[in-house]
């Protein structure tokens, strides 16, 4: 059988196909993800979910013009197969590479971009609105939801305005019944039970049929229009949720039958008014261990590392080198750990997660103490607002988010938790540059975002033991809210405490002065988090050509220690503030902030992310891109006394 999938480098290339090759096209390409993704690594499972749907879609539509929008991105990689990227594949999520989710600026085929949740149907209105009334040129508008997405709230704000003003679009929702982790909630629930009961899957077809052959009935069934069928079919089968927000329901379609999705999408198009096909689809599908494997199966291969599938098939361990030291833990794995035991010395801790319970570390408290986990699915309003409730009845909750999702959230940080002082824990993961996820995923502006509001305390460890003893700090804090930020990836390498001790909120320390006589009275280095390991590394760079450099760890953002700081900026020439966030209004701005508002400000030289999204790629190449690393910051600091060099 002749190849489809290299002739298809346009989405109208589709068009002319038959069912039978449209079939092909679907099964070369899941071949094609499965090959590619398992040696480059990148997003997995919830690709091979909506192969079927994205062949389906894209033979029907006429795209640019009719606009296909995917919630989140990462199902999306057969999209950007079929819409011309097919031979970059390999290079998705690489440095310079294809984007890891949609992007506009990537092809006119990706009409939005998404790396968070929940905003396709939002986006959707929106843009068929406007068309409406005559601006851009007008067409089709299918919004493919899936992956946890209809667990977000702001999906539901957009279905019920859809409703509400009888928008034209069509949801097409995904419905494998996972996100990252299992699905949770009463719509999870609802779901689960029209998509794995085979009584309800054709239902619908199964009343309209018997409806319309009733001797006294049939003929006034079938005058009054689909709309009333669609109403009247409702109340024997799934879908009187969406039909009650002047939805039209159609399910469930077997998401994975390209016929099946093409005849309900093209109904579902012609009934001109808001519409909701949902397919039934299995995340993984076309891999075995991830298809066969259940939950956890689907779970585990959310993502594939690089190297990790070879001939279509789950390679093979690699063995560790002979006598190599053993890693150091991941920054997640001891926060889960640490978190754990503070719950079992405190009965009132718990924890919270927005469906990212391995990605957080909280799958460590959820297996030992599951009463004492929630997970709120896609929804970090609802996390921060259910901490708030915990807080009042005296818990000590802690909100375990990444530092980029808990932007969706900052209405209630600020409302709910900081203007109430409440004393919740904000557990921020992945903060600074996290790599391959790009721009939506960096953790680059929580300092900023954070430090101007009242009431709060910002920390940031080090290192691994720096990081228990700042979650059991900002535990018994009682002053109101604590907001911990800490990386992604593995830790420094330093031994964990065997008990954590509390550490003065507000207070920083010096961890290397140099003496006067060796040029110490030169330059200071202030870190905070990440920045405190480039800027001791950066010290013994300047060291090698003879500039003795003081370094400290700032650990506090708010409250800074002002003494600390007034100390250095008294004692050195140059005061340097090292930093993985924005400059705008960040760590180097609260220092000079402080210093200027108690005399003539000395010279400060800030080192941090610049005011750009930055792109995506490995962390390392990210970091020498921005300046973030010890030789930059060396060469940086030796410009600034007036010692030009350049560090090889």
């Amino acid at each position: 059988m002749a190849e489809l999938l290299t002739h298809i480098n346009k989405p109208q290339d589709l068009h002319g196909l038959t069912n039978e090759q449209l079939e092909q096209v679907a099964d070369e390409l899941r071949r094609y993800i499965i090959d590619t993704v398992g040696q480059i690594g990148g997003h997995f499972g919830a690709n091979l979910g909506a192969v079927e749907i994205a062949v389906a879609l894209h033979s029907l539509l006429d795209s640019p013009r009719d606009k296909i929008l995917w919630d989140v991105g990462h199902q999306a990689y057969p999209h950007k197969i079929l819409t011309g990227r097919r031979d970059q594949l390999p290079t998705i999520r690489h440095y310079e590479g294809l984007a890891p989710f949609c992007s506009i600026f990537e092809s006119e085929h990706d009409i939005m971009g998404a790396g968070h949740a929940s905003t396709a149907i939002g986006y959707a209105v929106g843009i068929k609105e406007a068309m409406r009334r005559g601006h851009g040129e007008d067409g089709n508008v299918v919004a493919v939801v899936g992956d946890g997405a209809m667990t977000g709230g702001v999906a539901f704000e957009a279905v019920t305005q859809a409703g509400g003003l009888g928008t034209p679009i069509v949801v097409v929702l995904n419905d494998n019944g996972m996100s990252i982790a299992p699905n949770v909630g009463a719509l999870s629930r609802y779901f689960n039970r029209v998509r794995l009961n085979p009584k309800l899957w054709h239902a619908r077809e199964d009343v309209e049929s018997s409806l319309a052959k009733l001797p006294a009935f049939g003929h006034t069934f079938e005058r009054f229009g689909p709309h009333f069928k669609e109403s009247l079919k409702a109340f024997w089968a799934p879908g009187l949720f969406w039909e009650e927000l002047d939805w039209a329901y159609m399910g469930v379609i077997d998401g994975h039958d390209v016929r099946a999705v093409r005849r309900a999408v093209r109904e579902a198009l012609a009934a001109q008014r808001p519409v909701v096909v949902h397919c039934a689809t299995v995340k993984g599908k076309g891999f075995a261990p991830a298809e066969d494997g259940g939950l956890e199966g689907m779970e585990r291969w959310h993502a594939a590392k690089a190297g990790s599938i070879t001939n279509g098939a789950p390679a093979p361990a690699a063995a560790a080198p002979a006598g190599a030291a053993a890693p150091a833990p991941q920054y997640t794995a001891v926060f889960g750990k640490a978190l754990l035991a503070e719950a079992r010395r405190d009965e009132r801790v718990l924890g919270i997660t927005a469906a990212m319970n391995s990605g957080t570390g909280l799958n460590i408290l959820q297996e030992a103490l599951p009463d004492r986990y929630f997970d709120v699915g896609i929804a970090e309003q609802q996390a921060v607002l259910l901490a708030c409730g915990l807080a009042l009845q005296g818990c000590r909750p802690v909100v375990a988010v990444y530092s980029t999702f808990l932007q969706r959230a900052y209405d209630q940080i600020v409302h709910d938790v900081c203007l109430q002082q409440l004393p919740v824990v904000f557990a921020m993961d992945r903060a600074g540059l996290v790599g391959d996820d790009g721009p939506t995923h960096h953790g680059a502006f929580d300092i900023a975002y954070m430090r101007c509001l009242p009431n709060i305390v910002l920390m940031a460890p080090r290192d691994e033991a720096m990081l228990v003893h700042m979650l059991h700090t900002a535990l018994a804090h009682e002053g109101g809210p604590v907001a911990l930020r800490y990386p992604r990836g593995e830790a420094v390498g330093v031994p964990l405490p065997d008990e954590p001790c509390v550490i003065p909120v507000g207070t920083g320390e010096i961890l290397r002065e140099a003496p006067p006589e060796a040029g110490g009275t030169r330059v200071a280095l202030l870190g905070y988090g990440t920045g405190v390991d480039r800027a001791l590394a950066a010290a013994e760079l300047l060291n090698e050509h003879g500039v003795a450099v003081t370094v400290a760890d700032a650990r506090f953002a708010k409250p800074i220690d002002a003494g600390l700081v007034a100390q250095l900026a008294a004692e050195h020439e140059l005061l340097v503030t090292v930093e993985e966030g924005v400059l705008s209004g960040g760590f180097g701005s609260a220092v000079w902030e402080t210093l200027a508002e108690s005399g003539p400000a000395p010279r400060i030289l800030r080192v941090g992310l610049p005011d750009r999204f930055i792109t995506h790629g490995a962390p390392k190449l990210l970091h020498a891109e921005v300046g973030f690393t010890p030789e930059r910051i060396a060469e940086r600091v030796l410009a600034a006394v007036g010692e030009r060099q350049t560090l090889v």
